[in-house]
């Protein structure tokens, strides 16, 4: 799992927090932040998934590659 889903994960869980007590207290800048800080996160996260798919991708063109020229000599 790359670090940028993690950290992604963790500031969207903080904004959407962040969020909800902007919600309870009525103060809507603290609601507005929050939203910002948790799409922030959300793209980060997804950054994070196009990592780790292009790394799998190449891993496995990687393997099959291999496979495929171990049997030509």
């Amino acid at each position: 799992m790359d670090k940028d889903r993690v950290k992604g994960k963790a500031k969207e869980s903080l904004g959407r927090a962040k969020r909800q007590a902007g919600e309870w207290v009525g103060d809507p800048k603290t609601q507005a932040q929050g939203s910002v800080q948790e799409l922030k996160g959300r793209a980060q996260n997804a950054f994070g998934k196009a990592k780790d798919a292009a790394r799998d991708t190449s891993s496995s063109r990687s393997t099959h590659s291999t496979r495929s020229h171990s049997g030509r000599h």
